[in-house]
């Protein structure tokens, strides 16, 4: 099986347990991969043959700039099923959120959710 991965999509959003999270807002890094058969689109050179990523950027810029949410889980959750529901064909991947600077006692680079399809 082959694998398209869009890593590293960032986003600065308002989602969070703690109401300053709300209203200051932190930074979130957007993961999702996909395993697919990878080889008409690379014989055809056709987008239509693949999976469009900007389409997958725009789900995850959507979910992001939503409704404010207190869990990451949550967010993973949106937008792995915005994803499934739109690329049916393609319904093995993987969707990571991470937020970058957590509010902890101590320095930590990130939390991170990640959830799989199908569910």
């Amino acid at each position: 099986m082959d694998t398209l991965t869009i890593k590293g999509m960032k986003f600065r959003a308002f989602h969070g347990v703690h109401e300053h999270e709300k209203k200051e807002g932190n930074d979130f890094e957007v993961d999702v991969i996909f395993e697919a058969d990878l080889s008409t689109a690379g014989k055809s050179d056709r987008l239509s043959d693949a999976i469009d990523y900007t389409k997958i950027h725009r789900i995850c810029a959507e979910v992001m700039s939503g409704k404010s949410v207190d869990l990451i889980e949550h967010l993973c959750f949106q937008i792995g099923t915005a994803i499934a529901e739109q690329f049916p064909a393609h319904s093995r991947f993987e969707v990571s959120v991470r937020k970058l600077s957590p509010p902890l006692s101590s320095t930590t680079e990130f939390t991170q959710a990640r959830m799989s399809w199908p569910r």
